[in-house]
């Protein structure tokens, strides 16, 4: 009855209900949705970015070979009139000057490089700087150490002994035997021996020295390389032999006062 029933909820129509659930429940599903059409506009934009370093990459390399395979080929040059090898070298730059450019075409041009004939083919490239290359090594390479300086006694034995060296060089004969012999004789081996009695020393001019020689046979058969003076030992004995070998072919020939 109206005054004494109780108040019932309106039901709903069924399609009611699923529009609500499908309203509450739709905004939920629709937010998914939403990401993922914006996820996938995120996901787009670094597809591009392989593309542009691809097209970079092999552009490079065949620009690069040819250039490099141009500067390792050799350029040849024909000889015209009026040229000369100074004057190539320098229109083309060689590398080392004339000198290397002629080193490197020696068979081409032969002995005289002074003389090119018009119509040679001259290597300016590979070849020319290849001799460049071995003139710098060259001129590199550590000079020879000099020679030793031979050495000799400051007595008797090492005056004879550096005479004898100085006589060789000067084509001079003795030995060492005739040499002492002499000596030992003449001054018993004092350097500064002089004679002052004999005919010679009344003449002015006494003899001197290890082998007793004048002033006047020192200096006609003095030995260049030797001291100027005829107490000087080495001068001494290598004047003397000097002397004995224009007079008796050798100072081993002599056996008396001479």
């Amino acid at each position: 009855m109206p005054a004494s029933g109780k108040h019932r909820r309106p039901k709903q129509h069924k399609i009611a209900r699923k529009l609500a659930f499908a309203g509450s429940g739709g905004a939920a599903l629709a937010l998914p949705l939403i990401s993922a059409t914006t996820a996938g506009a995120a996901v787009a934009q670094p597809a591009a970015a392989p593309a542009v370093r691809t097209v970079a990459l092999p552009a490079a390399e065949p620009a690069a070979k040819p250039a490099a395979e141009k500067a390792a080929a050799p350029m040849i040059y024909s000889v015209v009139g009026g040229d000369t090898l100074a004057k190539i070298a320098t229109e083309h730059s060689v590398s080392g000057g004339w000198q290397a450019l002629y080193d490197a075409n020696r068979e081409v041009i032969g002995s005289n490089p002074s003389v090119i004939r018009p119509g040679l083919k001259l290597t300016l490239g590979g070849a020319a700087k290849a001799a460049a290359a071995r003139a710098t090594a060259l001129a590199a390479k550590p000079a020879a150490a000099p020679a030793a300086v031979k050495t000799y006694a400051n007595n008797l034995d090492g005056w004879i002994r550096q005479s004898l060296d100085i006589m060789a060089r000067h084509g001079i004969p003795g030995t060492y035997n005739g040499i002492h012999r002499n000596v030992m004789r003449e001054s018993s081996g004092n350097p500064l021996a002089i004679n002052n009695w004999d005919s010679n020393a009344a003449a002015g001019i006494p003899s001197k020295g290890l082998l007793q020689v004048i002033d006047p046979t020192f200096r006609a058969y003095h030995v260049p390389g030797t001291a100027m003076d005829s107490y000087d030992p080495v001068a001494n004995i290598t004047a003397a032999c000097n002397y004995a070998a224009a007079r008796y072919g050798s100072i081993d020939n002599v056996n008396g006062a001479y």
